[in-house]
């Protein structure tokens, strides 16, 4: 990573050193593993099985157009569930406690026509080490269409971005699969960090995964309904996914109670200590909800998680307490949204308040 990445303060006793004894005290005495275990590997073939069972479904039974469209819908909902459920937890090492199956359900992102590898340096390097910085956090990069920070230049088509980024996020998945992840590869760089030097098995898996999700969801459908109807398809399904996966990742990060600290010009030095930079950067949206936690794969506990990348999103309701009361203790602020649309609410009025500050 560059030297010119920003960098936390050390504090002798820190809190995350504190979180870190009461969450590891929890996990010893309750004889908890950190991954994800029996809970996290049914809940995976559960999505896969769906997945396959919904592609094929489509491709050998004649239905309805309507219910062709609907079954791709729900196509990219359950493609945004593997993302969030078995992908993002193999990613941060969390879905097992082998490193082999880990690697598999990380790679499942290039299945979907994304890249483990981008995504690796993308998410778990550089937006979790520094959560909301401006010219570092690639997520808060969406090019002119978006100001999703007080530190971007405004520009005019901001002042009704509250209005039409609904269509922008739907184009997510698009963006991300055709466009995103090649200018990563060929520019050898995430925004203004330097890529990791990339191996041979990393370019063979980067390009095999585009090949066979070019084959599996755009030319066999392709031959088999012809070209219209596969757009129509294929729209609703990365319109859908696309939607998803970036509106749950906005809501944690996003909303009108989240910082966006920048280092001291002289130092280069953050404000606050890493743990309670996370803290004051990252929100959670209805953790009392289970059909949310089990569709999101617990990203709703967006705190637990940017505290404890490692932990499977199987334990964040446990240790979501535990947090939350250590934060009540020492007078750490914990952001909370009780319902998905109170967070969206918040999302839409902090979208509105800069389009117009």
């Amino acid at each position: 990573m560059s030297v010119s990445t920003p960098k936390f303060p050390r504090v002798t006793p820190s809190f995350h050193t504190v979180l870190k004894e009461r969450v590891n005290a929890y996990l010893e005495e309750n004889r908890i593993e950190p991954t994800g275990g029996w809970r996290l590997f049914s809940k995976a073939l559960i999505l896969v099985a769906a997945l396959l069972g919904a592609y094929l479904t489509l491709m050998l039974v004649d239905m309805n157009g309507w219910l062709a469209i609907g079954l791709c819908m729900l196509m990219g909902l359950i493609i945004a569930a593997i993302g969030f459920n078995i992908m993002h937890d193999g990613s941060h090492g969390s879905f097992s406690k082998h490193f082999f199956i880990n690697k598999l359900a990380a790679l499942t992102l290039n299945l979907l026509g994304g890249s483990a590898f981008m995504w690796n340096q993308k998410h778990c390097v550089i937006h979790h080490a520094f959560t909301n910085v401006h010219d570092v956090d690639d997520d808060l990069e969406a090019g002119i269409f978006l100001r999703l920070s007080e530190h971007q230049p405004k520009l005019g088509i901001h002042r009704v971005q509250h209005f039409y980024f609904w269509a922008l996020y739907s184009l997510l998945y698009l963006f991300w699969i055709f466009y995103s992840d090649y200018a990563k590869y060929f520019k050898r760089k995430i925004g203004t960090v330097p890529l990791k030097p990339m191996k041979f098995m990393d370019h063979v898996s980067f390009w095999f995964g585009k090949l066979l999700f070019t084959s599996v969801f755009i030319v066999l459908p392709m031959l088999k309904f012809g070209f219209v109807s596969w757009l129509l398809g294929f729209l609703a399904m990365t319109l859908i996914s696309g939607f998803v996966l970036s509106i749950v990742f906005q809501l944690a990060h996003t909303v009108e109670d989240t910082h966006f600290p920048l280092p001291d010009e002289v130092t280069n030095k953050m404000e606050d200590e890493w743990a309670v930079h996370q803290l004051k950067t990252t929100a959670n949206f209805a953790t009392r909800s289970r059909v949310v936690s089990w569709l999101v794969g617990g990203l709703n506990f967006q705190v637990e998680h940017h505290l404890f990348p490692k932990l499977s999103h199987i334990h964040y309701p446990a240790v979501h307490k535990i947090v939350k009361q250590a934060c009540k203790e020492y007078n750490v602020p914990y952001i909370e949204y009780r319902t998905v649309l109170g967070a969206v609410s918040s999302h839409v009025g902090y979208l509105r308040r800069l389009a117009v500050a």
